[in-house]
């Protein structure tokens, strides 16, 4: 086969693929533009005849989507940075301390990825119970402040740091803390963005455990907004797609302005494992 038309039918089919791909999310973007009740056309229109902010101020002044938006970017933001922090710390442990039973502890990790979450809600929700953090906002951090997968995957990059390093840290009398800050996290910096985006993107789309451990209506995430709104607007399609476009919109931002690093820590903690 010619090269160029090889080519040209590749590059076809990979625009093929986008366009599917993105036509739902800028459908969703059209409708949310709409004026009420025009989506429910048949056939339903593609564009907006007369582009309208009316959906998105019905959110925020009527439904108090402010209040929601609030609750889930500080509930993710807190998550991440807890789970930076303490998923670098056991990582690096895992990597590069040498302490009884890091091995055995390591692999029965790795085995506990074989037990779905949800397995666990029940004892945890018992657990916070008992501690007084049901229906509060440290209730819906505590299940993403630590995860298996982050620690291997801080883990497997921890590994190429190069131990004569910290040797020679140490030996110029750096304790391990100060390695660790100072050392440590700025070498890390690319899976560390990686895992950033991973865990606030997990905390941001969470739907059962904030359903679950927030009976406040006032502490409810996006999602769980979401889904009320569905059961309350079930026939407004414009307010549903114009909630919808509020919930995705910030991280597909986020995911956007830090893509490079997401992919540098991707590209270079899969020569480095």
């Amino acid at each position: 086969m010619n090269p160029r038309l090889a080519k040209a039918i590749i590059n076809g089919l990979m625009i093929g693929l986008a366009a599917l791909s993105l036509a739902p999310l800028l459908w969703m973007l059209s409708v949310a533009f709409m004026q009420p009740g025009e989506a429910s056309h048949f056939p339903p229109p593609l564009l907006p005849s007369s582009p309208t902010l009316h959906n998105f101020h019905e959110l925020f002044a009527r439904v108090g989507m402010g209040r929601y938006l609030f609750n889930s970017f500080l509930i993710a933001s807190l998550t991440t940075l807890v789970a930076l922090l303490l998923n670098t710390m056991a990582g690096y442990a895992f990597a590069k301390l040498r302490f009884a039973g890091r091995d055995a502890m390591f692999r029965a990790l790795l085995a506990a990825l074989v037990i779905p979450a949800q397995v666990a809600m029940m004892p945890l929700f018992l657990m916070l119970k008992q501690l007084g953090l049901v229906n509060s906002y440290a209730g819906a951090i505590v299940p993403g402040m630590a995860g298996i997968f982050g620690i291997f995957l801080v883990r497997q990059y921890a590994r190429s740091i190069p131990d004569e390093l910290l040797e020679a840290a140490r030996i110029d009398g750096a304790g391990e803390f100060r390695i660790f800050f100072q050392i440590v996290l700025p070498v890390l910096k690319p899976i560390l963005v990686t895992l950033a985006i991973f865990v606030f993107l997990a905390s941001w789309n969470d739907f059962m455990w904030p359903l679950i451990v927030l009976s406040d209506s006032s502490l409810h995430t996006l999602p769980v907004a979401l889904a009320s709104l569905s059961r309350e607007h079930v026939q407004d399609n414009e307010l549903m797609m114009a909630g919808s476009v509020v919930t995705v919109l910030p991280v597909l931002l986020l995911f956007l302005v830090l893509q490079r690093y997401y992919l540098q820590g991707l590209m270079v903690g899969s020569v480095k494992g």
